[in-house]
């Protein structure tokens, strides 16, 4: 009962208010794939590196049951490489270096074993890319969730609206969800999102939380208050990972069920945003994912007499 991860496998450079780094391994596949390991066995990673890439990087990945079978080495070309600087509210950044390097070229071709997944999560790449990914499946996956950003909306919208008939769940950010819809209202956003094709909609609201809408319901998980905040990078694609990482190991596609993943990947994006990089992801255990959750329903746990 496996789970496609398809995403980045690259390098960043991060400057935040409280420190910087050179070159760290990133990439939203990344951040994806080492938060559901947490949860889930048998992921199958698609990615593209370079060859610059660190084969020590690959192996800690397989040790945690991750297939890496699916990751194209090209062995001529340098990895995906991305630079920024956060601002004092790290909910804002710059972009300082983009270079695709083999993101230029990445057109996936999935391993004959990937093409019978039960779970699919596109992360955030050209449309394209993602619709390519649907249709080398053999079977209708169970749930396919998938990122995208306002980019893809300004440079790809009819290839983006064609992928959003195809999948199950979208997960983008407020002003992206207020971009696709033309609604500045989150509600009515997230109800035109779905006339487009999701039947759920997850709107991140980064350090306010998240919104789970479906038919007629909304649901909203709270972001954990930290004392300390190092780096945001990689905190989406740690909760997106998280989300699809308890669907694929309890194999409940219910909304209800659903709510429960908005907490477990909540949860995991407040371990991501502790250190820089996704060093936090491989240093915790079972028990402190567990301990973690429990905060989160002590945040918003009350009892309550109506007079």
């Amino acid at each position: 009962m496996s789970l496609v991860i398809v995403g980045t496998m690259a390098f960043d450079a991060i400057e935040t208010p409280f420190g910087k780094t050179d070159k760290i391994i990133g990439g939203s596949g990344v951040y994806a794939a080492y938060t559901a390991a947490h949860h889930t066995m048998d992921i199958q990673q698609v990615s593209i590196v370079g060859y610059d890439f660190p084969k020590e990087e690959m192996e800690q990945l397989s040790s945690r049951g991750v297939n890496v079978d699916g990751v194209e080495i090209v062995a001529d070309k340098k990895s995906f490489f991305w630079s920024g600087k956060y601002h004092m509210d790290m909910n804002t950044r710059d972009t300082l270096v983009t270079d695709l390097n083999v993101l230029a070229d990445f057109n996936p071709v999935l391993p004959e074993t990937y093409r019978n997944a039960e779970f699919v999560m596109l992360g955030n790449l050209a449309p394209k890319t993602q619709q390519s990914v649907i249709e080398q499946m053999h079977e209708r996956p169970r749930l396919i969730i998938m990122d995208t950003m306002n980019f893809w909306m300004n440079t790809a919208m009819n290839d983006l609206k064609v992928v959003l008939g195809m999948v199950d769940a979208l997960l983008i950010n407020d002003s992206e969800a207020r971009e696709l819809s033309g609604e500045f209202s989150i509600v009515k956003a997230a109800k035109k999102i779905m006339t487009m094709g999701p039947k759920y909609v997850i709107i991140k609201k980064g350090e306010h939380g998240a919104l789970l809408f479906h038919d007629d319901g909304v649901f909203y998980a709270p972001a954990l208050p930290l004392e300390d905040v190092f780096d945001p990078t990689g905190a989406g694609d740690t909760f997106a990972g998280g989300f699809i990482g308890h669907i694929a190991r309890t194999k409940d596609v219910s909304f209800e069920n659903m709510k429960t993943a908005i907490i477990v990947g909540s949860a995991m994006a407040s371990f991501c945003v502790e250190k820089f990089g996704p060093r936090r992801l491989k240093e915790i255990t079972r028990d402190d994912i567990s301990k973690r959750i429990a905060e989160f329903v002590d945040l918003v746990s009350f009892d309550i007499a109506l007079v």
